[in-house]
């Protein structure tokens, strides 16, 4: 009987995870199925760009896995049972949804994130958010709507935020654009990389209202923990990323933030036939700190993740490469970027890249990632091997210190 291989989610590190797994594995001795509630992929690094009103190359999953052997199920994933091993599924269909129930021997979880409100009042229904393309083209459609002078205001100070604000200003410079952080802009950059990014938001006519904790969003404006109005005829909230809650009900060990716990080999460390990978699983770095949700973290991860469960299977050797950070990459509008070096915790080093190289440096990356995600059998040598019997595992390896991200 072929081992059955399901991979929950289509986001770069669920879709990697499966065309790799897909060149490491003898067609014959495995079956790879691939469930994913949207047809295309979306390239989740680029939705400031989307919201903005610029065209996206579509990369629909049919063509990505044509020939691969990889089985794309189109559902919304309800529920998974890790007692039972079974996942089910909700699918569209001409005469209404209907159940789908899937039996796996190993699954991958790879769900991701979603936008985190933080359970501030009126966000939810007041504030938009780019984290989902559906998110980023309702707020395509309320920017378009707005007139000159109209102020936009944009919650977080992080990557996502900084992104997304310098991309707004750009494309629309008649709006009254706005950045709230709550700490001091870009504070963990080094100083190369805060004057860089200051000057860009300057440039850009950015309002920035540094150490401002947003306690409430309304229609037309925001208010902050000093009881300050800050006028916002749209709100981005930007403040933060939450997994997708079907890890919560499981029986799988999970964080406090609902993040699977992983070790070395991403192997759920309380059921060793499950694999978390991408913002779902909490994994650590080589200083034993939580790996932070990103792109950078989910292909590795993926990688990592692929080559275990093929290694398990076919009697191979585990990978020991240790996930390390090198750089982070922020695109600050088309013509600007910042590449801050940073040490393998990720960790701002001295050195940085700016200006328009490092906007050329940014697209590349998003590009290689895109690239990866519409390959995910090419770019590596053919290896496949064939599976082996093996006995059930009774525990999964035992994991690296791990703690609860902040």
């Amino acid at each position: 009987m072929q081992h059955r291989i399901v991979v929950l989610g289509a986001g770069y590190a669920g879709a990697v995870a499966a065309g790799r797994l897909a060149r490491r594995l003898h067609r014959e001795d495995v079956a790879i199925t691939l469930v994913n509630a949207e047809p295309d992929f979306v390239e989740r690094v680029r939705m400031h760009q989307l919201a903005t009103g610029q065209e996206l190359r579509p990369r629909p999953f049919a063509e990505m896995f044509d020939g691969t052997g990889v089985e794309l199920r189109l559902a919304r994933v309800t529920a998974v049972d890790v007692d039972r091993k079974t996942v089910t599924a909700e699918v569209d269909g001409p005469d209404g949804d209907h159940g789908l129930e899937l039996e796996y021997d190993t699954l991958v979880y790879a769900l991701g994130s979603a936008w985190n409100d933080q359970g501030v009042p009126g966000a939810a229904e007041h504030a938009d958010q780019i984290a989902s393309r559906t998110g980023a083209l309702r707020l395509r459609e309320r920017l378009a709507g707005l007139a000159a002078g109209e102020p936009v205001v944009v919650v977080g100070g992080g990557l996502t935020g900084l992104e997304a604000v310098t991309e707004i200003a750009e494309a629309r410079p008649d709006l009254d654009v706005a950045l709230a952080a709550r700490g001091a802009l870009g504070d963990w950059l080094s100083p190369k990389g805060r004057r860089h990014l200051r000057k860009v938001l300057d440039g850009l006519g950015i309002t920035v209202h540094e150490h401002t904790a947003v306690t409430a969003v309304a229609p037309g404006h925001v208010t902050t923990a000093e009881d300050t109005v800050v006028p916002a005829a749209v709100t981005l909230w930007t403040a933060g990323f939450a997994v997708h809650p079907i890890s919560r009900a499981t029986a799988l060990e999970v964080t406090a933030a609902g993040r699977i716990v992983v070790d070395r080999t991403m192997r759920s460390v309380s059921h060793p036939d499950v694999y978390a990978i991408g913002d779902a699983a909490m994994a650590t770095g080589p200083a034993g700190n939580p790996l932070r949700m990103s792109c950078a973290s989910g292909l590795p991860m993926a990688w990592q993740a692929a080559d275990s469960i093929a290694a398990r299977l076919t009697g191979g050797k585990l990978p020991n490469t240790p996930l390390r950070y090198f750089n982070q990459c922020v695109s600050l509008g088309r013509g600007e970027g910042l590449i801050q070096y940073v040490t393998a915790d990720d960790r701002a080093v001295r050195a940085a890249l700016t200006g328009r190289t490092a906007a050329l440096y940014k697209e590349l990356i998003c590009k290689g990632a895109a690239w990866a995600v519409a390959h995910p059998t090419l770019g590596l040598p053919a290896r496949r091997r064939r599976v082996v019997p093996q006995p059930a595992p009774a525990q999964a390896d035992t994991p690296l210190p791990t703690r609860t991200p902040a």
